[in-house]
């Protein structure tokens, strides 16, 4: 059966009117990254930015695996760019860059969106899944879930964000483990990591993960976006800048009428009580 023929490798759908879940769908090859996976989950992202009535994505998956990584029997790789040279440095860096089915750019665009994005892994993930996980905002985690990054196996590094994003979130110790060393983590230990927020029972994984993302449409917009580019921004700078950025946040965030309205209630509510 050719690609065309086979059903969506990504299917999507909206929760409650807020919510969009994006679910990997190629379970028989253990949801490894297509060029239409690809394709499909950027139309998704794309819908999540552009669209105010939706204010939080879920990816998730089914299967014995969350996502093997990249498809590399597939074939199937998404030119944007000319192919350099493979023979030369230069050339191998550019088509990491340009040429891995569009990894790098949409990674980059998960983690731009002002808008909260929740990764569900209940079983492996790995490779380039692992890449796209720590693009996003939340990692929840099944306790049958575990992690690898299996490019040691071949002499290389997980070039679309791997080693970089993994390094900041986790700190180098833990990089070594998984990276130099090609070793697995289990999902008790991804969460000593720090690379997961939260471990949940499988039997209650998806009413967990579910609630959660009901937890975050009930958030202030506005505030976590900003809160999204603070984050980012403190963790970059040191504290005394860090500061600044904080100013700068709330310069924004305190003429917001939501803000407004909300101070105004609370307030008449303590003088309430104080009354």
């Amino acid at each position: 059966m050719t690609e065309d023929a086979e059903a969506p490798h990504l299917l999507t759908e909206v929760v409650d009117g807020t919510i969009l879940v994006a679910t990997l769908n190629r379970p028989d090859k253990l949801n490894a990254i297509s060029r239409q996976m690809m394709d499909l989950l950027t139309q998704a992202v794309l819908r999540l930015r552009d669209t105010p009535e939706l204010k939080v994505m879920l990816i998730r998956s089914t299967g014995r695996y969350f996502s093997s990584g990249a498809d590399l029997r597939g074939g199937n790789q998404n030119v944007i760019a000319p192919v350099y040279d493979s023979s030369s440095a230069r050339g191998i860096r550019e088509n990491h860059r340009l040429n891995l089915n569009n990894m790098q750019q949409l990674w980059d665009e998960m983690e731009h969106i002002e808008k909260p994005i929740v990764v569900a892994h209940h079983a492996m993930c790995v490779g380039g899944g692992l890449e796209m996980s720590l693009s996003c905002d939340f990692r929840l985690a099944a306790k049958s879930a575990g992690y690898a990054f299996p490019e040691g196996l071949f002499g290389v590094l997980p070039a679309s964000g791997g080693v970089s994003r993994l390094a900041r979130m986790c700190g180098p110790h833990w990089a070594r483990w998984l990276i130099m060393a090609n070793k697995k983590a289990d999902a008790d230990m991804a969460f000593t990591m720090g690379l997961v927020h939260q471990v949940y029972p499988d039997e209650t994984f998806e009413e967990e993960v579910m609630e959660f993302c009901r937890h975050l449409t009930k958030q202030n917009g506005e505030q976590m976006g900003a809160a999204k580019i603070a984050i980012e921004l403190c963790s970059e700078v040191g504290r005394e800048q860090g500061r600044h950025v904080e100013r700068m946040a709330n310069s924004a965030l305190m003429l917001n009428p939501d803000y407004i309205k909300g101070m105004e209630e609370y307030l008449k509510g303590v003088g309430g009580k104080k009354g």
